[in-house]
């Protein structure tokens, strides 16, 4: 599945934000630095999600942005149809592959749709867990 830079960004963002310990307002700049994100770019994403209803803002010198929802309840698949809406391409029925393009797409969505942000964060964890320096000697 290939989906957009933007869409990966966005992404990667919110699960930024869904590892954060708090729910207090992280800085874009923390984010965009993390993730390796342009900051300009971010800020667009960042603004996209908050009219969406997945992300909420703070202003002032302890503002950022922060999840709108639980991580538990935001799930993959909703941001990313939000991020890449209009952009799915149409097929036709005399496609010799619709049939099998439609059983991918129900499969990807199975996953995605089901996936929270809440497990993605603890996956990560526990992946960035493994790879501890020890520097014992």
């Amino acid at each position: 599945m290939k989906i957009s830079v933007k869409s990966e960004y966005a992404l990667r963002a919110v699960l930024d934000l869904a590892l954060q310990p708090t729910n207090e307002p992280v800085k874009i700049a923390d984010v965009a630095r993390r993730q390796k994100i342009p900051q300009k770019f971010l800020e667009l994403i960042l603004a996209s999600l908050k009219q969406g209803g997945f992300v909420e803002s703070r202003r002032g010198a302890e503002g950022g942005y922060r999840l709108a929802r639980p991580a538990s309840e935001l799930t993959v698949g909703e941001v990313l149809r939000f991020i890449e809406e209009g952009k799915k391409a149409k097929r036709s029925a005399a496609d010799p592959f619709h049939d099998i393009w439609n059983q991918v797409d129900a499969a990807v969505a199975a996953i995605i749709d089901h996936t929270t942000f809440a497990e993605m964060a603890r996956r990560w964890q526990k992946s960035q867990a493994r790879y501890v320096a020890n520097w014992e000697i």
